[in-house]
């Protein structure tokens, strides 16, 4: 490998998460909630109430606070009164460690979802217990319906009804009526700097972790303005606020996996989306809540609908949201930009589509990435085979190239000008194989994207014992202590990923290298797979165990050709060696005659 390697290797990392897919949709969502809808209007330029925003006390006597399961097709939520609000959602169809993912990572101490912060307050949350009732629609919609009385700080009287409808039909989607009501007809006296209440998702998408260091796990946040593509949170100061001339879609935390996009759905209502991001020593280690502000109003009841996704990122369970084909009728948010992609997407696809096809002859990931690995090697041969030729030709010259080496010991631009001469005389390109490996690295960027992220890998064993989920990072043991930039986690598949990296670089050298470049040489053997080894460390194993395929793949068509090749391409130098020979010495006999 040469400098052209290294750039194309740092290229090939930059240009994995460049671009993302655009779907189109139309018509405007359809609400799921049986209700009328209230009429809402902004603040404007009307007058609105000046109470405190969290200076309110519920009336009454306190119901039943014990939380309480709703399972549906696809959730197993928990619903608690206290705020009426969620403490858990998991996902009856998906596994981490045995039991269903829970998509609501929190610790005891942490604020439920859902949860309501008067004026948009977010320090100080709407946890009065609320009284419920629970019904299923006809078309099999679970309707868990809340509500409480409450009374401002001057004494107005006003009433919150949260419904929450979740389907029976496997569809990842749960929506949520919020309603504020006054029993006179007064406007309703929430307002803290114009903003009426805030709605919370949080404090972290699951599933848990320990740490955020790893670069193949991540929770983002994002938010999507209308009619533009969605765009990662910047945090200053670990606050994330929209911008204030957009209109915000939706707002978004993912993980690499699994995502909440939280939408409203009254337009006209939403003054800003924001996130908070805090990191802890205890508890949950990092915290990405989101929040959506709704403005102050001077209606004396609005209805306001929101929309939450919570589930997995896959086109398929997204896609039916950007379409109108759920039973909510939700159209227009193009719920599938969540998905990570780059320009290769397409390949990708088709890269994908040959995986399935590998699996469904033998139902076996681990198995399917290295047919996989196999297909596209065989299939890049042409282009591999002038690279692994030049290889063994210069392999070939070893010989003459240490000769120069002890002719020109301590001179290496004498030994560079020899070589050149040299390699000019057999008519050898060293760069040549660098055009065909540049061809290539679309494929290995679009397989890196695929294995990485392919969502079919989670939780699929490739060998017992071994390698039990192809998407995380094989365990052979776990250390007491922890060891730098490692961990106490000891994989191995990094270990004979960078063994087979080594040993490739060092079959595919020509041993032509004078001076400093064999100093980059060495680096290039050593010293790459090495840095390698603690980028990948962590690396799920389905990537690992394609790269690990690649080299070994690689080193056998190398062997096999310079086996074949060496001899032959000696036996053609010392057949023009001699005939050089021989016209010297015609010269030398036609001069002494």
């Amino acid at each position: 490998m040469d400098r052209n390697t290294i750039i194309a290797i740092v290229l090939s990392v930059i240009v994995i998460t460049v671009g993302m897919g655009i779907q189109t949709a139309f018509f405007t969502p359809e609400m799921a909630i049986p209700a009328e809808e209230t009429a809402i209007e902004s603040a404007g330029d009307v007058v609105l109430p000046s109470a405190s925003g969290a200076d309110i006390s519920p009336a009454g006597t306190d119901p039943d606070p014990s939380p309480f399961e709703v399972e549906t097709g696809s959730y197993i939520i928990t619903f608690d009164p206290r705020g009426a609000s969620v403490s858990s959602i998991k996902l009856s169809e998906h596994y981490d460690n045995g039991e269903p993912v829970e998509l609501l990572f929190r610790d005891s101490d942490d604020e439920n979802a859902f949860m309501l912060y008067a004026g948009g307050n977010q320090s100080d949350p709407i946890d009065a217990v609320f009284s419920h009732t629970e019904t299923v629609s006809s078309e099999g919609i679970h309707i868990i319906s809340f509500t409480r009385d409450f009374t401002s700080s001057d004494g107005s009287p006003f009433t919150i009804t949260k419904q929450y409808a979740v389907p029976d039909n496997g569809e990842y989607m749960i929506q949520l009526a919020v309603t504020f009501s006054t029993p006179d007809g007064s406007p309703i006296p929430l307002n803290l700097d114009n903003e009426m209440y805030s709605i919370s998702v949080g404090p972290q998408i699951g599933p848990a972790f320990e740490s955020m260091s790893s670069n193949y796990d991540y929770r983002r946040v994002s938010v999507r303005y209308d009619d533009r593509n969605r765009s990662e949170a910047r945090f200053s100061d670990g606050i994330f606020v929209s911008d204030e001339d957009e209109t915000v879609d939706w707002i978004s935390l993912a993980g690499k996996y699994f995502a909440f996009i939280l939408i409203p759905e009254t337009d006209g209502t939403i003054s800003s989306a924001e996130a908070i991001q805090t990191t802890n020593e205890t508890g949950v280690p990092q915290e990405d809540i989101i929040y959506l502000n709704r403005a102050a109003t001077s209606e004396s009841s609005v209805r306001d609908m929101y929309s939450l996704y919570a589930g997995p990122k896959v086109k398929s369970s997204l896609s039916i949201y950007d379409d109108g084909e759920s039973v909510f009728n939700s159209r227009d948010h193009e719920l599938t930009q969540i998905i990570d992609g780059s320009w290769l997407t397409w390949l990708e696809n088709i890269l994908n589509w040959i995986l399935q096809l590998f699996y469904k002859v033998i139902p076996n990931y681990g198995v399917a990435i290295i047919l996989l690995t196999i297909l596209i090697k065989l299939l890049l041969q042409p282009l591999a085979k002038r690279g692994m030729d030049s290889t063994a030709k210069m392999s070939a010259l070893t010989p003459k190239i240490n000769e120069i080496k002890e002719k020109y010991p301590d001179d290496p631009e004498a030994q560079n000008a020899a070589m050149a001469k040299l390699y000019k005389e057999e008519k050898i390109n060293p760069m040549g194989s660098c055009l065909p490996m540049l061809i290539q690295f679309p494929i290995f960027i679009a397989l890196y994207g695929l294995l990485n992220t392919n969502f079919d890998l989670r939780g699929s064993m490739f060998i017992p014992g071994w390698i039990p989920d192809l998407s995380i990072p094989d365990t052979i043991f776990t250390l007491p202590f922890s060891l730098p930039f490692l961990g106490s986690q000891i994989h191995l598949l990094p270990i004979l990923y960078c063994i087979s990296m080594i040993f490739s670089m060092k079959i595919t050298q020509s041993g032509s290298q004078a001076g400093a470049q064999q100093g980059m040489m060495a680096f290039m053997t050593y010293g790459m797979p090495i840095i390698f080894f603690f980028i990948m460390y962590n690396a799920p194993s389905g990537l690992l165990l394609y790269w690990s395929t690649v080299n070994v793949i690689s080193i056998g068509q190398q062997i096999f050709v310079n086996r074949k090749k060496k001899g032959i391409y000696a036996e053609e130098i010392a057949e023009r060696d001699a005939e050089k020979q021989a016209k010297k010495e015609a010269k030398r006999k036609n001069r002494r005659k």
